[in-house]
């Protein structure tokens, strides 16, 4: 996140069901996120969903989970659940990809 950004941080965890594994999917979030100005991470899960962490200024993380739930060219997008993270919570510099759970 820019350094200059001060405002509200607003945070959600994010899981998005469907083909959404093997398309480039997480790689596509990554850049998304990145031209939003988001932070946070991005992950596969074991039972083939992607789970995503995104935080940000309210509106740029609302874009973002409006864009996971669209999904990708390639990506098929069944479903989508968002939970709402209350502070305290970590804070990221960054959005990225990290280990697969």
């Amino acid at each position: 996140m820019t350094e200059h950004f001060h405002g509200v941080i607003r945070t959600v965890l994010v899981r998005v069901y469907g083909t959404v594994q093997g398309v480039g999917y997480r790689a596509a979030c990554v850049r998304h996120a990145q031209s939003l100005d988001v932070t946070g991470w991005v992950r596969n899960r074991m039972d083939g969903s992607v789970e995503a962490l995104v935080q940000g200024a309210p509106h740029a993380v609302g874009e973002m989970c409006d864009w996971m739930a669209e999904g990708m060219p390639a990506a098929l997008v069944d479903s989508m659940d968002e939970e709402e993270l209350l502070p305290p919570f970590a804070r990221f510099d960054v959005f990225r990809q990290i280990a697969d759970a």
